[in-house]
């Protein structure tokens, strides 16, 4: 049976935990973009075999769980010798996943941009970091912002997975108050309702500056 004066009670503690996940999934997605950025212009820079090698790597990371990823970072890396704290280990985790799918994000901005964009840069013989910092990057940007935007959002959700490396995120703290209480209905449930609500009103921006865009052109 439901009891509000239980919802009421276990909100701060929630609210804390929505604090910590907030954190990993900021620092995770600049970890993301910076990441992403990487694996891209590697796989477009790099001599052929090396470039085959990152996109190895970047396929077998996208085609794996996050959750194993996880538990490869806090439980493999310190048979290796490499020790590093459970939020340090979420977020890179996050970040790495996700880096993946942004490099990608970033190749269908940078394919967006006309042929013509790149014709007249080679006629006109401009240097490579014109080209990219004048030109194919600031046209390429405003179309992904919004694939880049829901990613952010999928990385928030896919942070409650950090609980089971010990980080006490949200879901960390809605487990932990249940195991305590009895009780989880409550926790669970609130939780639930503030990851929608965190969800739910970066998507209704993400719409909103895509009417924005459209509007615009239009």
């Amino acid at each position: 049976m439901w009891h509000w004066s239980v919802a009421w009670h276990v909100l701060p503690q929630l609210l804390h935990g929505l604090k910590v996940t907030v954190e990993a999934t900021l620092l995770g997605s600049a970890f993301a973009m910076v990441g992403g950025g990487v694996l891209l212009f590697a796989r477009l820079g790099l001599p052929r075999p090396l470039a085959v090698a990152v996109r190895f790597l970047s396929e077998l990371i996208r085609r794996t769980p996050l959750l194993v990823q996880l538990y490869f970072y806090f439980y493999g890396l310190p048979s290796l010798g490499i020790t590093l704290p459970a939020f340090t280990c979420g977020v890179l985790g996050l970040g790495i996943h996700y880096s993946t799918y942004v490099a990608e994000v970033y190749r269908a901005g940078i394919q967006s941009v006309a042929q013509g964009q790149w014709d007249a840069s080679r006629a006109l013989d401009l240097p490579g970091t014109t080209v990219w910092g004048r030109i194919v990057i600031p046209q390429a940007i405003k179309p992904v912002l919004p694939a880049l935007g829901n990613q952010v959002i999928a990385m928030f959700k896919d942070s409650a997975l950090l609980s089971v490396i010990t980080v006490t995120e949200m879901m960390a703290t809605a487990r932990s108050i249940g195991s305590y209480s009895y009780d989880y209905l409550e926790p669970i449930t609130v939780a639930a309702c503030l990851y929608l609500v965190v969800s739910y009103s970066a998507g209704q921006l993400i719409r909103l500056y895509e009417r924005q865009q459209y509007a615009w052109v239009n």
